[in-house]
C-alpha cells in the first residue's frame, strides 16, 4: 500500500523534479531517472519520464535536440528553457510551502521524520 501513495505522491510533483534535474545543463532521459533513483525517489520507467518530458517540451519549459552516438542509438538531450527555470522558481516555491504545511500538521498528530 505504501508503494502506491508514494507512486501516487510522486506523480503529482514529476514534472517539477524533472525540471529540476536540468538546473544544471542539459542531460538525457536516462540520466534524469538515474538522478532521481540516487536522490531516493526509486525507479523511474520511461514508459513514465517520456511522457512528462514531451509534455515539458509541448509547454515550452524545456527544449529538446536529437543527436546522433558514435557508437549506440543517439540521444535527446533536454534542456530548460527561461519559461521552464520560471515555472520550477513559482512552482516550486508553491510546492515548498504545501510540505511544510503538510509537515507541520503531521508533526502536530505525533508523525515525526
Amino acid at each position: 500500500m505504501a508503494t502506491d501513495r508514494r507512486a501516487s505522491w510522486l506523480k503529482g510533483v514529476l514534472d517539477l523534479l524533472v525540471l529540476a534535474c536540468l538546473t544544471e545543463g542539459e542531460n538525457y532521459g536516462y540520466e534524469i531517472a538515474k538522478r532521481l533513483d540516487e536522490a531516493g525517489l526509486g525507479t523511474i520507467r520511461g514508459g513514465t519520464l517520456y511522457p512528462v518530458l514531451n509534455r515539458l517540451e509541448e509547454a515550452g519549459l524545456v527544449e529538446a535536440e536529437f543527436r546522433a552516438a558514435e557508437r549506440g542509438p543517439g540521444r535527446r538531450y533536454y534542456r530548460l528553457t527561461g519559461d521552464g527555470r520560471r515555472h520550477l522558481a513559482e512552482q516550486g516555491g508553491a510546492w515548498l510551502v504545501f510540505h511544510r504545511s503538510v509537515k507541520d500538521v503531521l508533526g502536530k498528530g505525533g508523525v515525526e521524520e
